[in-house]
């Protein structure tokens, strides 16, 4: 810089040291000069301070140079709290002016102004944007510790509770050591704090201290997520008692900003509710963090109410998104490359992320705008300084490029398996267990697709990371709502024990019908105790009143909501299911269930049904005449009327609801051809190629033409958009491809889910008749009364198991004209039939329907 622009920098300099020498350090005073000379709050304001201030006070008289350097530690104050200018260049004129003052005011010379220069210093470096994090946060927690050497809470009380606020502050950032140690020693400091600044004594200290101690809980690792949160937003609002927007607006605005965020994360409590909050508070504080007054405020609020309106819950989705686009987008205005790199790649982040679920626009087009996002992420994310944000922002861009519609799909695909690769660097399986995982299955997925290269050699590399991802152990990862992520794992010698115990289990299955439903009870003890069930349960935070199972493989197969808990923390007779009140539903991935949880659906006006199109189930007519009268609106397709053609004419997408009471089939070899068995599918003349493709024999000596039935090729170009809940009461309807190596797993469940629905009940191997009447009787007669699938599932299987003897008596006395008319429809031959398994069932006390076998073959998949 040439001598002319110094000179103005000099003499500024001069003018704003004279005026604290005259002013005593009047922020009324100084803060009007700053104001009006910002362009000059920059590095080059503390270099010529720095020269200038080693010349002077090496020059001065020792009273002179107390005197410049009580001065200098005023207009150091000042400058770092000025809201206005580069907040980097302010943090580096502070902590220039504080070493200047120690050259003067020495700890054995002026050991009380030495501490207080060391507590102001370590706020400085803690705020300090210029250097590396870790060390000014180690720089901030040193000084702290050297002004508590003089501040003791004998001697000093008040500054001693001063120093341990910001020493609870360097330790609530600290990134060396162990993060959960760092938040509890910053959460004593805080307390420390309290017990001098009480609410009566020091009411502005006590707010600032409730403040921080909010934060820290906020972040806390230790102990109950869900607890800490509720601490963490009762001290933001104890800090509002004092920081009203009248009296401390600036401080308010800080805090509703705070509390927004805490109810962004809050567990407790309604979602949508909560979320609603966060977004109240969130434009409170934009009332005060204006973009001309509080710019870096203003654009952090920004970016925190874009986060809100993207997980929103209420409103239109598509708009929600639209305004969380634009709210980025402004905070982009303050969070620029230049000044803020670290917020700016944050925000292209998110943005990015928010453009991969856009409703509004062109797909294409916003998938290519997030992979634009993204790449410019890479210019701040490098693997050397940010590498757990470079990782996840390599896995999000793998994901994209998975997605992509534009471009070669070839090239795509190597992309996205090079960027999940690069992921792995980072996410290793002893740092981060969770997303390695995730990772590995992901890459697995990709080269299952790969076009380029043998496919042989492809399907190794999926079979490998499959093999990674597993590590020949059992993996439980317990994920609340929040993100929050737990990690289980079995010893190896359990992996072997399941690998067993499945085999058995298909054998039996397969073969031994009567043994395998005689068993089940027992088997799934034996599952129960394989899978540590009771162990991961311990992992479960105990307010979590919901859960949501997404299986690996073969698990799919098997009621877990069913498995017995043998906890003595439980009651005896109790299963999985019983511990959650809010019910236990399953999703087929991940991906899948977010897709579902963003549906906004109608409650259960109108339905749709098949009755017994194959006209050899006696009991459906029962159970559908019962439900259909619990909906204003109800198209019933009867027996032959049930074809695929009126099915397809009946269109789909008015219903709420689709009921399917008819027969089902899962073919394990080729997914896409299982079906639910419609009318005019049986053919009357075997055809000369009975195996093939098209044509399905279900038993002896029938078969069906599969293009009469719905098959799941089928089923994925329907188009249920207002379609709540699908429940197919039929057999095998909620089997899958378990062979399948990808995280989606393909049967009827997961085809109605990509379809539009929201839910799908379905079942696990061949259910009873006439179980599965009065099971769904119930079932939809709970759904009047409560808007969740699970639940109202959950509460019928409940009754079910439960039912006595006499209690189902009387619903035979109850139901009895029905049941004639059903005896009297059905053929001689299946007459007495029916009778003897309606005396077989009475004979069976107390409970007729308590064994496993009658009730837990039904799951709720979706929400």
């Amino acid at each position: 810089m040439n001598e002319q622009p110094q000179q103005a920098y000099f003499q500024f300099l001069m003018e704003l040291l004279q005026a604290t020498t005259d002013s005593n350090g009047n922020a009324q005073v100084i803060y009007p000069l700053l104001a009006n000379n910002t362009d000059k709050l920059d590095v080059m304001l503390a270099e010529i301070l720095r020269q200038w201030g080693t010349n002077r006070l090496r020059e001065a008289k020792a009273d002179e140079a107390k005197s410049i350097a009580r001065n200098i530690f005023l207009l150091s104050n000042l400058i770092q709290q000025f809201p206005l200018g580069n907040k980097a260049s302010n943090v580096e004129f502070a902590i220039t002016g504080y070493e200047l003052a120690l050259t003067v005011y020495t700890q054995q010379a002026f050991p009380v102004d030495w501490a207080a220069i060391q507590n102001n210093l370590a706020g400085a470096y803690r705020n300090r944007i210029k250097g590396e994090r870790a060390e000014n946060l180690e720089m901030a927690i040193v000084t702290c510790q050297e002004a508590l050497k003089i501040r003791t809470f004998e001697a000093f009380p008040i500054d001693w509770a001063m120093t341990q606020n910001s020493l609870g502050s360097a330790y609530s950032y600290r990134i060396r050591g162990e993060r959960a140690e760092n938040l509890e020693t910053a959460i004593n400091c805080f307390q420390e704090a309290l017990k001098v600044y009480s609410f009566d004594a020091f009411p502005y200290e006590w707010a600032a201290t409730q403040n921080s101690l909010a934060h820290a809980y906020s972040e806390r690792i230790k102990g109950e997520r869900a607890e800490n949160l509720e601490t963490a937003i009762n001290c933001f609002q104890e800090a509002l008692k004092i920081r009203t927007f009248e009296a401390f607006p600036i401080d308010w605005a800080m805090t509703q900003n705070s509390l927004g965020s805490a109810y962004s994360y809050r567990i407790r409590g309604e979602r949508a509710e909560n979320l609603e909050t966060a977004i109240n508070c969130f434009q409170e504080a934009l009332k005060f963090y204006t973009f001309e007054a509080f710019p870096y405020q203003w654009a952090m609020t920004q970016n925190n109410l874009a986060n809100a309106y993207s997980d929103r819950i209420r409103g239109e989705r598509a708009e929600n998104l639209e305004t969380a686009i634009n709210c980025f987008q402004e905070a982009l205005k303050v969070y620029t490359f230049e000044a803020f790199p670290s917020e700016w790649a944050m925000a292209q982040n998110n943005l990015a992320s928010t453009y991969i679920y856009r409703i509004k626009g062109e797909r294409a087009e916003n998938l290519e705008v997030a992979i634009a996002f993204y790449r410019e992420a890479f210019k701040v994310y490098t693997f050397e300084a940010f590498p757990y944000q470079w990782a996840m922002t390599q896995n999000n861009l793998a994901i994209v490029y998975y997605e992509r519609i534009r471009g070669e799909r070839a090239e795509n695909l190597e992309k996205a398996i090079a960027a999940y690769q690069e992921t792995l660097k980072v996410y290793t399986f002893e740092d981060f267990p969770y997303e390695w995982a995730r990772t590995q299955n992901n890459l697995a997925s990709a080269y299952i697709d790969r076009i380029k290269e043998e496919r042989a050699e492809n399907l190794e590399m999926a079979f490998a990371a499959c093999q990674e991802a597993l590590k020949n152990k059992i993996l439980a990862f317990i994920v609340i709502y929040t993100g929050e992520v737990t990690v289980w794992q079995s010893q190896l010698e359990d992996r072997e024990a399941l690998e067993n115990w499945l085999n058995q289990y298909l054998q039996n299955y397969g073969k031994q019908k009567d043994e395998w439903r005689n068993s089940l009870g027992e088997e799934l003890k034996k599952l129960a105790s394989i899978l540590h069930i009771d162990e991961i349960l311990t992992k479960i935070p105990n307010h979590c009143n919901k859960l949501i199972l997404i299986p690996h493989r073969f698990l799919h197969l098997f009621p877990l909501h069913a498995l017995p808990v043998t906890s003595q923390k439980y009651q005896k007779s109790s299963c999985l299911l019983d511990l959650f009140a809010g019910g236990v539903s399953y999703a087929p991935s991940c991906q899948l269930l977010q897709q579902v949880q963003k549906r906004q659906r109608p409650d259960f006006q109108s339905l749709v049904a098949i009755q017994n199109p194959t006209e050899d189930l006696a009991y459906t007519n029962l159970e559908v005449q019962v439900i259909q009268s619990h909906f204003k609106t109800a198209n019933v397709l009867k027996k032959t009327a049930a074809t695929l053609t009126a099915i397809n004419n009946s269109d789909l997408n008015n219903y709420h609801c689709a009921h399917f009471s008819c027969h089902g089939y899962f073919n394990l070899t080729n997914p896409g051809k299982s079906a639910l068995i419609l009318a005019n599918a049986p053919i009357a003349d075997t055809p000369t190629k009975p195996d093939s493709e098209r044509y399905l024999n279900l038993r002896a000596g029938e078969t069906h033409d599969l293009e009469k039935c719905l098959t799941l090729d089928k089923i994925f170009t329907l188009k249920l958009e207002k379609c709540r809940l699908v429940t197919l009461s039929a057999c095998e309807t909620g089997l899958i491809d378990f062979n399948n190596t990808s995280d989606e797993y393909i049967g009827l469940p997961s085809g109605f889910l990509l379809a539009g629905s929201k839910a799908v009940v379905s079942s696990l191997w061949r259910v009873d008749e006439l179980s599965t009447a009065f099971l769904m009787m119930k079932f939809y007669e709970n759904l009047q009364t409560i808007n969740s699938v699970s639940l109202a599932l959950y509460q019928a299987q409940q009754w079910l198991r439960n039912l006595t003897t006499e209690e189902f008596e009387a619903l035979l006395i109850k139901y009895q004209r029905q049941i004639e008319e059903i005896f009297a429809q059905i053929s001689e031959d299946w007459r007495p039939v029916a009778r003897a398994i309606l005396r077989r069932t009475c004979k069976r006390k107390p409970h007729p329907f308590a064994a496993p076998f009658y009730w837990a073959g039904f799951t709720a998949t979706g929400l």
